[in-house]
């Protein structure tokens, strides 16, 4: 009958809303309680995680890091031969002013005949050495190109114990490397504490000296240089994991701008070596290089050096800061306490040379 029909239809379409509508309340929540459907969420994707990546600070540090490969040749060691054999050093380094000046490590490119710098945009060029500093082993290159991708650099960084950092090199040949650590010890900034380097647990390898040590928003804080090596029970030299060196950026960039400058890094020096007092300030004598600017200015041993220019003493270090970074020729007044006396003794500074031990 076409009543029953009609009447069998409705009462399916009743069933079927019923049924599709029970869904729709377990589906969406928000329909029980009134508060309508949010057409939003619909179309919204998947939320990203918080992750932490320091993604960031490497684009912005690590195309400023470049690979070295120093060509030299050495005689061959075969008896009765005349030959001779090209090796190539590995090594990296870091773009420091768009005008082409490079940092490296002295050991990488030391006894060269010839050093080609490898881009990260592929491109190559033929460097030329501008100076080096033996102290802190490091070099400076020069390369004629455009584009070039400076470091991001600050100019005081306060790197402290604990900060995160990242080693960026060229290890093994293996392509840009990067590693990560923390500071365990910071350097100390002074001419005279060349061998006072930021002390790092970042893998080092074989190629990763010369690169940059950048913290965790892509400043350069480092150099690195080396990682520490100990004897075993052979007597063999052995590296200690976890121990790596890299030379403070705010010294690095002086030693930089002074060989630009002047060709070399001149520090001063008087020829004494000292001792701090525990808990007071100046520094005893303990010391006298024989014919050293102290020698000829009448300085002793046990003397207590007070002041320099009038600038009081507060350690060992800062007395050798203040020295190192006097040029040479300069005629320092020295406040001296010899046993129960103040005395004022002129000293002229002289130049520290790499064989000299006093200071």
């Amino acid at each position: 009958m076409p009543g029953q029909r009609i009447l069998w239809f409705f009462f399916r379409s009743i069933v079927i809303g019923a049924i599709v509508a029970s869904l729709i309340l377990l589906l969406v929540p928000e329909l029980r309680h009134g508060s309508g459907i949010d057409f939003k969420r619909l179309f919204q994707s998947e939320p990203v995680s918080n992750r932490l990546s320091y993604h960031d600070a490497i684009s912005r540090s690590a195309p400023s890091v470049v690979n070295i490969y120093s060509v030299s040749i050495e005689a061959s060691n075969q008896l009765f031969s005349n030959s001779s054999r090209e090796r190539t050093n590995l090594g990296s380094g870091v773009i420091m002013t768009q005008d082409g000046y490079i940092l490296t490590c002295h050991h990488v490119i030391n006894n060269a005949s010839s050093i080609y710098v490898a881009m990260q945009d592929s491109r190559l060029f033929e460097a030329q050495i501008v100076g080096y500093d033996l102290f802190t082993d490091l070099a400076v290159l020069k390369v004629n190109a455009d584009n070039l991708h400076a470091i991001p650099q600050l100019r005081e960084p306060d790197t402290r114990v604990g900060d995160l950092v990242m080693a960026i090199g060229n290890p093994y040949n293996l392509g840009q490397t990067i590693t990560q650590g923390i500071v365990s010890r910071t350097g100390r900034n002074g001419l005279a504490n060349y061998v006072d380097f930021i002390q790092t647990d970042a893998v080092l390898n074989q190629g990763n000296s010369g690169g940059a040590l950048v913290d965790s928003e892509g400043y350069l804080v480092g150099i690195t240089n080396a990682n520490f090596k100990t004897y075993d029970a052979q007597r063999r030299i052995r590296d200690v994991n976890g121990v790596n060196f890299a030379v403070p950026y705010t010294l690095a960039n002086r030693v930089m701008n002074d060989i630009i400058t002047n060709g070399k890094v001149t520090r001063g020096q008087l020829g004494f070596s000292g001792n701090e007092f525990q808990g007071q300030d100046g520094i005893i004598i303990a010391n006298i290089v024989s014919g050293s600017p102290a020698d000829l200015a009448g300085l002793e041993v046990n003397d207590v050096l007070l002041a320099i220019d009038n600038n009081m003493i507060t350690g060992a270090s800062n007395a050798l800061d203040m020295i190192a970074e006097t040029p040479p020729g300069t005629v320092l007044l020295l406040q001296v306490r010899r046993q129960d006396k103040i005395l004022s003794i002129q000293a002229t500074v002289g130049e520290l040379k790499v064989n000299d031990q006093g200071r």
